[in-house]
């Protein structure tokens, strides 16, 4: 009797005969998995440390099946520069060359991959978050941050290095066998299945069918800034980190240099910051705003952005006549004349509004990432009063990074197209503005019967390309329907029917809106900077506002001050905006900044332009001509050094991290 011998395969070669079949392919469906092996067990593990946290919000359980989305992004990522070389290095002529570089990338992308996940706890429990851009800042500070991990991480940082070097060779051990194949497969049969690999490799790396591949914002989905980070992955957060910091201009290189204390000098010299005592060296601007009357109950507050509805569309500011609503409530309160926005993208307007953040050259700190928790808005200031405060969006709050900002920020509920069930209409951007105005006013009531002070941002989308909008709201004023002073005129139908329900309901003696544009619709022209096409229509109304006119020039930073002011509420805060209760005959001034160019207005219309790498340009705006008639004379010095510190102050404070309340 004959007895049959089997060879015994070492655990490597029975790992890579589940893979040896998909020949050239071998180790990038190795690495693919190897990535989505370990981001899943490093997110589980993190979630059971933070399970206390996790646990409290919305996410849990699906906390896991986001996670998975987003390590599939990472290994399509990982994947990706060896599936484009596929074609031309994975063949029998060079098939050894293939072979060592499948081998080493997988070998670096996993050690980096394990690196980042390892280095994660470390990170959590020194700044409650995973790793960011603070992780890469900190890579030029190797003293200060190799002697803290050596006294506070040390055994930590043992274990980590230890299992990621341990880890990583496991992984070249797994891999031996690839590195010893000597059959390339068949190389027609790899080219023919090449196309629906790449197109694989594209959908796991865009991750949506959006109008924008996935982003860290599109995973905030919670109040909590840890539990949001923890649905992602650490070489992901750092990655898009890396990407933020191409787009964060020096102001200071574009424009000019001024010492730090002119700067300061400069700025809060202005009238209604001159009495005002700044104590604070770690948050230069932070001082106490007492309002002009306290209210024993501070009134609740709702900030209606409308999208792109400049003055443009407003025919008591200039503009088509497409807002009839909007024009009829103007005698109803604080109705500004000569308002004028900070910049040309609604997070510009969100920053300014919510924040009363001055513009910069860099992109809005919306999207910044030193900015993602810490940062001072109006929600987390009212959150720490006792408020409740939220985000009302018809579109999908990832969008611009907003969930990611409000939900770090103070704003505990953020509503967006997802919550609503049945809407009358949904376009490209999301759900018609009056679906979004029901929905304002559901939540307002509810929050009025539970007694708790409220504050909602309800960001308006109906006013924006492709201009789409329900049939039989409004008689058309384009022959067209779908034109921007078509889909004005709709906002502003839907913004009238608002506020005349919500002049109905309990909630109004109560409360303060504002209705404010975030920017006008289109920023163009010959000019340097159009300033025409900065100014916005703005109104203050409500509980006990009375008819007034805003007269003097004012920036959308003045809003938010004048907010606290009129709600009856005594804070600390940085913003340097006016309170126009307090102070509301003192000449104004308005910012605005508009590609490369920073533009500064006094009450007089005389216009100073700060240009990349040139002198500064003055000029004299026109209302009636809507345009400025540049000097040649170069603007005075005091004109040229308060527009540059107000160009220079932004970005100092988010780099330092310094612009914050004590709450």
């Amino acid at each position: 009797m004959t007895s049959l011998s089997f060879p015994i395969r070492s655990l490597p070669e029975r790992v890579y005969q589940r893979f040896s079949w998909t020949g050239a392919y071998a180790p990038i469906l190795m690495l693919f998995l190897a990535i989505l092996l370990i981001g899943g067990l490093s997110r589980v593990l993190l979630v059971a440390w933070q399970f206390d946290r996790v646990a409290e919000t919305s996410v849990w359980p699906d906390i896991f099946l986001h996670g998975l989305r987003v390590d599939l992004i990472m290994a399509g990522m990982a994947v990706a520069p060896l599936v484009l070389l596929l074609p031309v290095l994975g063949h029998r002529f060079s098939w050894t060359v293939w072979k060592r570089l499948t081998g080493l990338w997988s070998l670096f992308v996993v050690f980096v991959f394990l690196f980042m996940e390892l280095a994660t706890p470390t990170f959590i429990a020194e700044y409650d978050t995973r790793p960011n851009r603070l992780f890469i800042e900190y890579l030029n500070y190797p003293k200060e941050v190799l002697s803290m991990l050596w006294e506070g991480y040390l055994p930590t940082v043992v274990a980590g290095v230890f299992l990621c070097v341990s880890v990583t060779l496991l992984f070249a051990w797994l891999l031996r066998p690839w590195s010893g194949e000597v059959r390339s497969g068949s190389y027609p049969r790899a080219l023919l299945v090449w196309p629906i690999v790449i197109l694989a490799v594209f959908i796991c790396i865009r991750s949506t069918t959006g109008h924008r591949p996935a982003n860290p914002a599109m995973f905030a989905l919670t109040s909590d800034a840890l539990v949001n980070s923890l649905i992602i992955n650490s070489t992901w957060s750092v990655a898009f980190a890396i990407y933020n910091l191409k787009h964060e201009d020096d102001a200071g290189d574009i424009y000019g240099q001024m010492e730090v204390s002119k700067i300061l000098d400069e700025v809060r010299s202005a009238p209604w910051l001159s009495d005002y005592a700044f104590s604070s060296s770690e948050f230069p601007t932070l001082h106490r705003q007492r309002p002009v009357l306290e209210k024993s109950r501070p009134l609740n507050l709702v900030i209606v952005l409308e999208e792109s509805l400049g003055a443009t569309f407003v025919e008591s500011l200039g503009g088509t006549p497409v807002t009839p609503r909007l024009e009829a409530l103007k005698d109803s309160g604080w109705w500004f004349e000569n308002l004028y926005a900070t910049g040309t993208r609604s997070v510009r307007g969100i920053e300014a509004v919510v924040s009363g953040y001055l513009p910069s050259p860099a992109r809005s700190v919306v999207k910044l990432s030193l900015s993602q928790t810490g940062f001072f808005t109006l929600g987390e200031l009212l959150k720490h009063k006792g408020y409740d405060t939220g985000f009302i969006y018809g579109g999908e709050a990832h969008f611009d990074n907003m969930r990611s900002f409000f939900s770090g920020n103070g704003f505990d509920t953020i509503i967006d197209e997802q919550d609503y069930s049945n809407p009358v209409f949904t376009g490209s951007w999301g759900v018609s503005d009056e679906d979004l105005f029901a929905k304002t006013h559901e939540d307002l009531e509810k929050l009025h019967e539970s007694e708790k002070p409220f504050f909602r941002l309800v960001f308006s989308s109906s006013n924006h390309t492709p201009f789409e909008y329900p049939d039989q709201r409004i008689e058309r004023y384009d022959d067209e329907k779908n034109t921007v002073n078509n889909a004005v005129k709709y906002a502003d139908h839907a913004l009238g029917d608002f506020i005349d329900t919500a002049r109905n309901s309990d909630y109004w003696k109560d409360t303060v809106f504002l209705i404010v544009a975030d920017h006008d619709a289109r920023v163009w022209g010959d000019e340097l900077v159009p300033v025409k096409n900065f100014q916005i229509p703005g109104l203050i109304l409500g509980a006990d506002i009375e008819s007034r006119r805003i007269k003097p020039v004012t920036s959308q930073i003045d809003l938010a001050p004048t907010l606290l002011s009129l709600m009856g509420i005594a804070s600390d805060h940085p913003m340097i905006g006016r309170d126009l209760l307090s102070f509301p005959e003192e000449p104004g001034r308005a910012i605005m900044q508009f590609n490369d160019y920073y533009a500064w207005m006094d009450d007089r219309f005389n216009v100073t332009v700060l240009r990349p790498g040139q002198e500064a340009l003055a000029g004299v705006y026109s209302r009636e001509k809507g345009s400025t008639e540049y000097l040649e004379d170069s603007p005075e010095k005091a004109a040229t050094e308060k527009a540059l510190a107000h160009a220079l102050l932004p970005l100092m404070l988010y780099r330092e991290q310094a612009y914050q309340a004590r709450l």
